[in-house]
């Protein structure tokens, strides 16, 4: 295939997913014709639109840009997908999105974020820590950093900080100059197999860090030992870890604390983010910063003035009557550090938590921790199994969790009765959560509880 830069005209497969859209806007801000499909329309994909990318969403081979030099697809594509098969049988150059990543950040200095969760928020700091600081670096983040309504910018400057994404093994296409690893937590196991099969590609993602690179990985991951680049530890409660924090206060749903890195103090670094495990991704941020010698005081104001991604622990209403936050959250792990966060914050009110399982898959393999986890709600409405890329699995469906949950304040609605019961009882203190469609539930529960 042609190099990259020669390249004039792109098409994708599963445009509006977050990996793929910001390859889309790297390529469109290079001045190449970017086009694609995807299944349904979505806000993304309207802002890619209005951002003067043609997408279709319908899957007809007529719709194709015939004169695309390159495809770009997504593994979440069904391999009966009409557009799909002609592409490959029509002998287009058809490439994974991790494999174009791969090939982008190839030439650059590198900052590749992994874990099964924390990445997105802790990439999204990273870049912007780097932006806001003026060091600058192109980003490729896998949810809208709030500061910019963006997942893709583009800078001069030779440096590029990716989300470094395990499913599929997407991460393994990349080898960083620096690598952070967040968490290894069993997830994707309908990929990975077993929880050792996922934490063999975490060490082999850590061991392709670049000679001369750094490995910046949370304390308490199991296996560390087998990582054999030069690295650090990290944590938010660990304080024999490298970099950790000390001294932290909690003020109306904001933290200041001082960090320890290596024997130095950078003291009152303020972050406007709710949640204990967002102290940690700043450490970890923080730590990124040090290593390409951004100064204290530009670290400092840089993660005062982060105001978040867009469905990482993001208000959507925090007022002296009511708090809303929406968030990611789709692992039993993931929940757990949300609603402890969130708790937190706000002692002493009741909490209400909405979440839409994603995938039966996940279902199925977490039904008892998705329980465990639940159980902490004061009250907990479940709504029905987002399928995304899987077809239905028998006797998999969201009772499964209800079944099996601690408490029985919690009931499975349709997103139709979901509002009915959001008019009607207007809860003071509310989490919705999950990688599914929920996020275009977040706006109409606003506006009733208002």
């Amino acid at each position: 295939m042609k190099d990259l830069k020669d390249i004039k005209a792109v098409y994708f497969l599963g445009i509006g997913g977050i990996g793929m859209s910001a390859l889309a806007r790297y390529f469109n801000s290079n001045g190449v014709r970017v086009s694609g499909y995807d299944k349904t329309p979505t806000p993304l994909t309207d802002k890619l639109q209005q951002e003067g990318i043609s997408i279709h969403f319908e899957d007809n081979t007529e719709l194709i840009d015939k004169e695309a030099e390159l495809v770009v697809y997504t593994p979440a594509v069904p391999k009966d997908h009409k557009e799909y098969n002609y592409l490959l049988s029509h002998h287009y150059t058809v490439l994974k999105r991790s494999d174009v990543l791969g090939m982008i950040t190839k030439g650059t200095y590198s900052i590749c974020i992994a874990g099964t969760h924390g990445k997105t928020t802790t990439s999204s700091m990273v870049a912007h820590i780097l932006r806001d600081s003026g060091f600058g670096c192109n980003a490729f983040l896998g949810g809208i950093a709030s500061n910019y309504a963006t997942n893709f910018w583009y800078s001069e400057k030779n440096v590029s900080v990716a989300e470094a994404d395990e499913y599929d093994r997407s991460f393994l296409k990349l080898f960083p100059d620096i690598a952070v690893i967040t968490a290894m937590d069993p997830d994707h196991l309908d990929i990975y197999g077993t929880p050792e099969n996922l934490q063999d590609a975490f060490v082999e993602f850590a061991n392709q860090v670049k000679p001369g690179g750094l490995l910046i990985y949370k304390s308490v991951l199991k296996r560390s030992d087998e990582f054999k680049a030069a690295k650090i530890s990290y944590s938010v409660s660990d304080s024999a870890a490298d970099v950790h924090p000390v001294n932290i206060k909690i003020s109306k749903g904001s933290y200041v604390f001082d960090l320890e890195i290596k024997g130095e103090l950078i003291k009152d670094v303020e972050l406007n983010m709710g949640g204990m495990h967002n102290i940690e991704n700043a450490v970890a941020a923080i730590a990124v910063a040090k290593h390409v010698g951004i100064e204290d005081d530009k670290i400092r104001a840089a993660v005062a003035s982060f105001r978040g991604v867009k469905r990482r622990f993001e208000y959507i209403i925090k007022n002296d009557e009511r708090v809303m936050i929406d968030d990611y959250a789709h692992h039993p792990e993931e929940l757990r550090v949300l609603i402890n966060g969130a708790k937190g914050l706000f002692p002493g009110q009741k909490c209400t938590v909405v979440f839409q399982p994603h995938l039966f898959s996940r279902t199925n393999d977490f039904a008892d921790g998705f329980a465990e986890v639940l159980s902490m709600a004061d009250e907990l409405i479940l709504l029905p199994i987002y399928p995304a890329r899987e077809k239905p699995m028998e006797a998999v469906n969201s009772e499964m969790i209800l079944n099996r949950m601690k408490h029985s304040n919690a009931r499975v609605l349709s997103k139709e009765a979901l509002l009915e019961e959001m008019k009607n009882t207007k809860p003071v203190f509310l989490i919705t959560a999950g990688a599914g469609d929920i996020d275009m539930l977040v706006e109409p529960i606003k506006k009733v509880i208002q």
